[in-house]
């Protein structure tokens, strides 16, 4: 089973979009270099970013997002984001009307089925999780096994949590990556599992 990484860029202070759920400066990294992230060159990181995001981003089978994200997004047209194979859309709502039954997009009804439909089909490739509501329900199911964070130098005081909602202590690992780019700290911690 692939493992489930809790991922997105993040405020100094933890948010991950500001009180009008925008994210402001939250992605100015990705164009803050000279060298092109995808083959779109429209992403554009210093080296020592890309030497971190495009290996893990290869590595990526599925990503999870809320029906928040799937909306804001217009469920990026039916096309998964930077090159993922299937997105899992977490909703109490059924897919939009009109929607093409043959885009690799699962609709499904909470967070347990989710990481599970994710991992069948992810097979041995990670399973990412978006930071926010989602992701927090996730990690408070004990679900997640690494959190990553691209750290970006702004502070926005309030907005949507990187969290979410948690309202419970989860303890991480020390960082086991910590790589400056450009406008962004990227770090990887792992989760401590609670002992039975």
């Amino acid at each position: 089973m692939g493992t489930v990484v809790m991922y997105g860029s993040v405020s100094v202070d933890g948010f991950i979009a500001d009180v009008k759920d925008q994210p402001g400066p939250l992605f100015d990294w990705l164009s803050s270099g000279d060298v092109p992230l995808d083959d779109s060159c429209e992403l554009t990181v210093s080296q020592t970013s890309y030497d971190y995001i495009r290996p893990y981003w290869d590595q990526i089978g599925v990503t999870i997002v809320g029906r928040h994200v799937f909306d804001m997004t217009d469920g990026w047209d039916g096309t998964p984001p930077a090159g993922v194979e299937h997105v899992v859309v977490v909703t109490h709502r059924p897919e939009p009307e009109g929607w093409d039954p043959e885009a690799p997009f699962h609709f499904v009804d909470g967070v347990e089925a989710a990481v599970a439909t994710a991992q069948e089909l992810a097979g041995d490739r990670l399973v990412e999780v978006a930071a926010g509501d989602v992701g927090g329900q996730v990690l408070a199911a004990g679900l997640v096994d690494e959190v990553r964070m691209d750290v970006v130098p702004v502070v926005f005081g309030s907005g949507k949590r990187y969290f979410g909602s948690v309202d419970a202590q989860h303890l991480l690992a020390d960082p086991d990556v910590a790589v400056v780019g450009n406008r962004v700290l990227h770090l990887r911690y792992r989760v401590r599992r609670r002992s039975a």
